[in-house]
């Protein structure tokens, strides 16, 4: 059935909220694995824009289907990134690069077999185009693309026939002029712009807070002390870019640096996406284990600094700032009545009368 959403959380006519909820309906949901062609075209391209999927686009190639990439790319223009170019190629996925001095801004994504299912979206293949970026899409299924005699396989095949510069890039040559257009998500720590300054603000659960309450050294303490987050935050973490290496479960991890502003120190932490399992994140907080700084019903408030550097604090429920603070965690995620949202990190700031650190600033705090 064909619907249409505008995210986040704004207006839809059918079960999907976003752009990641439409695609994972037609690839993961609908699709029969190893059949037809998936489609990707788009503007722009990071690695957490497609963390949810590789393993699905892997397992469909793996059992005889195709995928075909399009992505608009350039050497003046952060396009499309080295590491979402480089894994595609890994999970099998032929991906063109289109160079353009009015670069190639089209988007859209689908699949193509006996019939052809169209999403016409306004946002890109990136991580805050796929849920937090305020964005249309609309997906056709296979009545209304025969109504317009849309099929795939013209659409790719009239791109390629353009006298643009289009380039395939391979693994086997990575010197060639194809990997000059992408650039580097790692290659230096990053600017973060405004849009990404914000404060993630979350209720915690039982699970989120049995370690930390336990009594030193006891049973209750054993396990990873983590907080769980939304499937959706893929667009307030660095990239994912560590794979799962153990088990059979597909993973992908990111290292951060988190000042636990309760605590007094920074600490190196671990931020996992579950793609293979529950499908959502995860952060280590392992410094507050049998710290008893947090209940069941306070809020973590974690705030990004820069591309590496977060800082967390705990926001206990009897205290005023709660009251304040709480509104903002807006989503509920998960089956226990848990909430999360965000909030602008100047208004945090003004909230709490206090200053986030800079990234300068950051360095010179103490570490664990």
């Amino acid at each position: 059935m064909s619907e249409f959403c505008l995210q986040p959380d704004v207006y839809r006519t059918g079960p999907c909220r976003n752009l990641l909820g439409l695609l994972e309906d037609i690839w993961i949901n609908r699709a029969p694995l190893g059949e037809g062609t998936f489609y990707i075209v788009s503007g722009y391209g990071n690695y957490n824009g497609g963390v949810r999927f590789f393993s699905t686009l892997k397992r469909h190639v793996d059992s005889g289907g195709k995928v075909e990439c399009f992505f608009g790319a350039g050497t003046s223009q952060r396009l499309t990134s080295y590491q979402l170019v480089e894994k595609l190629l890994s999970c099998g996925c032929n991906v063109h690069l289109i160079n353009r001095k009015q670069i190639f801004h089209t988007k859209c994504y689908g699949t193509g077999n006996s019939g052809d299912r169209l999403i016409v979206t306004s946002g890109n293949f990136t991580s805050n185009g796929m849920a937090h970026n305020v964005e249309s899409a609309l997906f056709l299924d296979y009545d209304l693309t025969r109504q317009i005699r849309f099929r795939w396989s013209e659409f790719a095949d009239s791109i390629l026939r353009q006298k643009w510069e289009i380039y395939t890039p391979s693994l086997s040559d990575l010197e060639s002029p194809a990997w000059k257009v992408v650039y580097d998500e790692r290659a230096e720590r990053i600017k973060i712009d405004d849009s990404q300054a914000v404060s993630m603000v979350m209720t915690l659960s039982h699970a989120d807070t049995a370690r930390i309450n336990a009594p030193l050294g006891s049973r209750a303490g054993l396990g990873t002390q983590y907080f769980w987050l939304s499937k959706d935050a893929y667009d307030f973490f660095p990239p994912l870019t560590i794979p799962n290496k153990r088990g059979i479960k597909d993973t992908y991890s990111c290292h951060i640096n988190l000042h636990y502003r309760d605590l007094g120190f920074v600490d190196q932490s671990t931020v996992t996406f579950e793609a293979g399992n529950n499908v959502d994140f995860r952060l280590r907080t392992s410094k507050y284990r049998y710290t008893h700084v947090a209940d069941m019903g306070d809020l973590a408030v974690i705030s990004r600094i820069s591309e590496y550097d977060y800082e967390i604090r705990i926001i206990r429920k009897d205290s005023f700032e709660y009251n304040v603070l709480s509104p903002f965690a807006t989503t509920f995620i998960g089956n226990r009545d848990k909430r999360l949202g965000f909030i602008p990190n100047d208004k945090l700031e003004s909230i709490l009368g206090v200053h986030l650190p800079t990234r300068k600033q950051f360095a010179l705090l103490p570490r664990a």
